[in-house]
């Protein structure tokens, strides 16, 4: 049995998306078959792999891909965006399943010491587990434990 493929879309595909791409996998990556993209790819932040590793998910390989890379290439189950710049600028394309947007703030965007700015993506990234374990739970797919209960 095939699985269905998710596509995660955010602007630079450097934090939210890879995240999100990361906890699905790690939940249910022998149902899904999950990627990530950008609208405008750029290179995966540091703090999106810390934050990443910290939750056992090895990104040290993830690296930022542009939509056009799966244009006319794959057919998506779901293509779920993780930013509203992502949300409003993406093109339909044929082959694409239920569109579903998911709000998340950009952890890369605020000032501030190192320690704030960690802060922002383990908060982040807490977020996008959540709703990650929630949609499992609306698709009736069994998630492993979530981060904040591990």
């Amino acid at each position: 049995m095939a699985k269905t493929r998710v596509l995660f879309l955010c602007t630079g595909n450097t934090a939210r998306s890879q995240m999100a791409e990361g906890l699905l996998r790690k939940y249910a990556g022998d149902q899904f078959e999950v990627h990530s993209a950008g609208l405008e790819p750029g290179v995966i932040h540091p703090l999106t792999i810390q934050v990443l590793e910290e939750a056992g998910i090895d990104a040290s390989e993830h690296y930022s891909k542009g939509l056009t890379f799966y244009l006319s290439r794959m057919r998506f189950g779901y293509l779920i965006t993780v930013c509203d710049q992502a949300d409003k600028n993406c093109p339909v394309f044929p082959g694409m399943g239920v569109r579903l947007h998911w709000h998340f703030e950009d952890p890369a965007a605020g000032e501030g010491s190192d320690a704030e700015k960690l802060a922002r993506f383990r908060q982040v990234r807490d977020q996008i587990d959540a709703q990650v374990c929630a949609w499992l739970a609306e698709q009736s797919v069994p998630s492993r434990v979530a981060i904040q209960e591990a």
